[in-house]
């Protein structure tokens, strides 16, 4: 669990060092980072973001878009959350800065949850809470979620949505 906690925070901070000591070129640094692989979707995510959008339209609302870079980043989140055995929004800043300089975020927010079975599940507790149904309903243009188990089964969530 050391190597996954270790791994992780090495991938938030390859993501997260934009600045340079060098005179070279910003062009050359942001060249350098190397943004994780980002996995095959599951099906509960896939769900999770269709019930999104499906609620979204609904109310007259666009539909947003997946983002490989959103799951990417929202992907380090999940495993942290897995590693620290708690539902946070620890570092959001770093993920926000992220997603500004990688994505080309305007606006950045993001919805956590641990322990549901079901993408209904999560998504209709993120839609009862007032502030998750804000994110929800933002004015956004794309999303992604991550969706992870530990090893007794039990699922943590990241939610991320940007403006770009």
């Amino acid at each position: 669990m050391k190597a996954l906690k270790f791994f992780s925070l090495l991938t938030l901070f390859v993501l997260f060092s934009l600045t340079s000591c060098s005179s070279e070129p910003l062009e050359d640094d942001l060249n350098a980072i190397e943004v994780p692989a980002v996995p095959q979707a599951k099906q509960i995510e896939i769900e999770i973001m269709e019930l999104i959008n499906a609620h979204r339209i609904s109310i007259g609302l666009n539909a947003l878009e997946n983002h490989d870079t959103v799951k990417a980043v929202a992907l380090t989140h999940t495993n942290y959350m897995i590693e620290e055995d708690n539902v946070s929004h620890d570092y959001f800043y770093l993920r926000k800065q992220s997603l500004q300089d990688n994505a080309s975020a305007a606006v950045v927010t993001e919805n956590v949850g641990y322990g549901f079975y079901t993408a209904q599940g999560v998504v209709t507790a993120w839609l009862n809470s007032p502030g998750h149904r804000a994110n929800i309903e933002g004015d956004h243009t794309d999303f992604d979620v991550s969706a992870e188990q530990n090893l007794e089964g039990k699922w943590y969530f990241t939610n991320m949505f940007i403006k770009r």
